[in-house]
């Protein structure tokens, strides 16, 4: 009977073995689906690539500039050209139509300021023979459109070229057509940090052999 009760009770302790080694597995499997869900496990920050928490980095311009679809028509910056108390009167009288509702301005959009939208290039010409005679620079600063850079000194013209602003000055001497001037001086600006810095200075002189002269030059120089 002693042999028998000896074997009775043997299942019994194994049995117990099996249930305390079932809870120590499960235990495990929690603490493990813990870990690989996000529950209380070390992984609560999220898995890396997705939700994990980085260093935050000042955006870049190209990330955070307004979309293209909210820039101002042609008209608007004719307008805004109009109201701008940096412009020059002589430069508002000019601008008005040439055909139609057709206005004598070139207009660019582009980044040229490091802003948070897109920058407005706005060269303002004459009808007739289409002479640049005002070039300006508007950002956006605390949600409107300011000015920060003009020249008014015709003929003259502005561009952007690879983030920089690019000014053309045409140069007459007494006799040149139009078509023909005498030289250009071609002047480099870029943006440091709340204005338009001289990066450089090219002059191009051209030849006088060419051209009828039927056209004069221009006024102002």
């Amino acid at each position: 009977m002693r042999g028998l009760g000896t074997g009775a009770r043997e299942p019994r302790g194994a049995l117990r073995a099996v249930i305390v080694a079932t809870a120590a597995i499960a235990a495990v499997g929690l603490f493990v689906s813990g870990c690989a869900t996000g529950g209380t496990g070390a992984r609560d920050e999220g898995p890396a690539g997705s939700d994990a928490v980085v260093p935050s980095a000042a955006p870049s311009p190209s990330a955070s500039r307004s979309p293209a679809a909210k820039e101002p028509t042609r008209l608007d910056v004719v307008r805004m050209v109009k109201a701008d108390p940096r412009v020059a009167k002589a430069v508002k009288d000019d601008l008005k139509p040439c055909v139609a509702d057709e206005y004598p301005i070139d207009v660019s959009y582009g980044d040229v300021t490091r802003g948070t939208a897109n920058d407005i290039v706005v060269n303002v010409m004459t009808c007739g023979d289409a002479v640049g005679v005002g070039s300006y620079v508007y950002r956006m600063e605390n949600r409107r459109y300011q000015n920060v850079f003009k020249a008014e000194e015709p003929p003259v013209y502005a561009e952007i070229d690879r983030g920089d602003l690019v000014v053309t000055q045409q140069i007459y001497e007494k006799g040149d057509p139009v078509s023909y001037p005498s030289s250009e001086d071609v002047i480099t600006y870029s943006w440091r940090g709340n204005h338009f810095a001289f990066v450089t200075s090219t002059r191009n002189e051209y030849s006088n052999a060419v051209g009828d002269g039927d056209t004069p030059a221009p006024a102002g120089n």
